[in-house]
């Protein structure tokens, strides 16, 4: 009998199939997972991973100075003066010129100022500058420059330097290029992800800024003591050597290595997170025309303009929001330290460390709020119930805080997630939200303007708040407090109107969305 060629094939295929299955059960359970993952999806994680590495390097090189701030002006009457030192003054022989006159709270404030106006200042400028120059070059340029002036500040210690111009000018300089940082990182994650888990892979990525923190306050406790120049030299290192690594493999677009850009417009977007989208999700849906699509390819890369990006629908709300939002958490970035040390008596290295659960509270909060923010699309409602359950927490940590070690743990992480859940999320899943807005048409590059003109806005709250700390404090921590809470307050009510939008929308009078179209 004679067999056909094609029909042998077909006899024979079914059976190579069934002899190669038991060899592909038989792979390691790594190599599994490995390959069970796409290569959008492997390229998704690693843009991920890397602006998580940048950004917490942005922050790891801000915190030292709130850990030294306790180091160069210290109670020297509870020290031990060495019977060679010079200098007949023993209640300043301890502390480091200029800061060891009366006026050293108001020093610290300057200095801390020199930082946040400049990065205030600059914020408004770098989203303009990120649409236009390359990610990629951007980024590097900063960190490097950022590590360089890191290093500046630190080298005054082994410079002898005790001039509060030189200090405020390379902290003014560092807040300058530090700008460059966030407009990059949320453009470049916004590119790669889409709208439909933004708010929890945001709130997850977001911890970078708490991680940075408490990376930075641990870093500058090993020397705070010893040397405290290491305490920026060592970060100012580690944060040029994440520049470095941004030139070689950030990667800005998936369209750059031919990945599947994510879908940015569809409400009932299901996607994990990192799964790929298909080409037929991305540009159309069912019932709906390929307009966004269709659109010349001039439209997509206009850059938008200042105005243009003001005019967008909740930007103004949020923007204001942040301010007093982030004019409470830079408080406690750099007076916090020093508010343990002098209240609760801790040692700098033991006040810097306890700090760090500020930071930790806040890790958990940002991931809370992106989470709940996901599940009922209400961004402006997490926010607003975080900040009003933050005021009487402010009120309870400044009157119960230092009562007991337990007390001052449980505080500081309920006060850490309450005051950083909002910041959080209004910084990076609203900023996203907000820069891919419908009412842009698709235009991508919007995105950097508005996470500059929001986090921006919230700067301006950032210097204030140790601004207004260095003057108040002197007339106790109670006033300081105080305004912390006003602070608190006033962002919940410039929510309510997006608030009330939303709850309308869950009631059933107007139809709810997540990216704000109907604000």
């Amino acid at each position: 009998m004679e067999i056909d060629g094609n029909s042998l094939f077909v006899e024979i295929h079914p059976h190579h199939h069934e002899t190669t299955t038991p060899k592909m059960r038989s792979l390691a359970p790594g190599i599994r997972l490995i390959t069970s993952f796409s290569r959008d999806s492997w390229y998704r994680g690693f843009t991920l991973f890397l602006t998580f590495l940048f950004y917490t390097s942005y922050h790891l090189s801000r915190k030292p100075i709130s850990i030294v701030k306790s180091q160069l002006h210290r109670n020297c009457s509870t020290l031990i003066r060495p019977p060679n030192l010079n200098g007949t003054d023993n209640e300043t022989w301890c502390d480091w010129a200029p800061f060891d006159k009366d006026n050293y709270q108001t020093l610290f404030g300057a200095v801390d100022n020199s930082f946040l106006v400049a990065y205030a200042i600059g914020m408004f400028f770098s989203g303009i500058f990120g649409e236009r120059v390359p990610l990629r070059y951007y980024l590097t340029i900063g960190m490097l420059l950022s590590g360089l002036f890191t290093c500046l500040f630190g080298l005054g210690f082994y410079l002898n330097i005790h001039s509060i111009w030189y200090y405020a000018f390379v902290q003014a300089m560092n807040g300058l290029v530090q700008t460059t940082g966030w407009p990059a990182v949320v453009a470049c994650v916004g590119n790669w992800f889409g709208k439909g888990k933004r708010g929890f892979i945001m709130g997850v990525w977001n911890s970078h800024t708490s991680v940075g923190n408490i990376l930075g306050s641990l870093i500058a406790g090993v020397f705070v003591s010893s040397a405290w120049g290491m305490s920026f030299i060592v970060p100012g290192i580690i944060i040029a050597s994440t520049g470095v690594l941004c030139f070689f493999f950030l990667v800005e677009k998936p369209e750059d290595v031919g990945c599947s850009p994510p879908q940015h417009h569809e409400d009932n977007e299901k996607e994990p997170l990192l799964q790929n989208s298909s080409s037929n999700e991305i540009f159309s849906s069912p019932g709906q025309s390929n307009s966004i699509s269709s659109e010349p390819a001039e439209e997509h890369t206009k850059a938008i303009s200042f105005c243009g990006a003001l005019r967008i629908p909740g930007v103004m709300e949020f923007s204001l929001c942040l301010l007093f939002a982030k004019l409470v958490s830079y408080t406690f970035l750099y007076w916090l330290p020093l508010y343990i040390a002098n209240v609760a008596h801790f040692d700098p290295k033991e006040a810097g460390d306890m700090s760090t659960l500020f930071d930790v509270g806040g890790i958990v909060g940002g991931i809370v709020a992106g989470l709940v923010s996901d599940q009922t699309g209400g961004r402006a409602s997490t926010c607003c119930v975080m900040l009003i359950l933050a005021a009487p927490m402010l009120f309870l940590y400044n009157h119960i805080g230092q009562y007991s070690l337990a007390t001052t743990i449980g505080m500081l992480l309920v006060c850490g997630a309450l005051v950083n859940g909002p910041y959080a999320l209004i910084t990076t899943a609203v900023s996203a939200d907000l820069g891919t807005h419908e009412s842009l048409r698709g235009n991508s590059r919007a995105l950097s303007t508005v996470t500059a003109i929001i986090d921006g806005t919230g700067s301006i709250g950032a210097a204030l708040g140790p601004l207004l700390a260095g003057l108040i404090s002197p007339t106790g921590w109670n006033n300081v407090f105080f305004m912390l809470v006003t602070a608190d307050i006033l962002a919940c009510l410039l929510l309510s109107r997006l608030v009330y939008k939303e709850v309308r929308g869950w009631c059933g009078h107007s139809p709810r969305h997540r990216g704000f179209k109907e604000i």
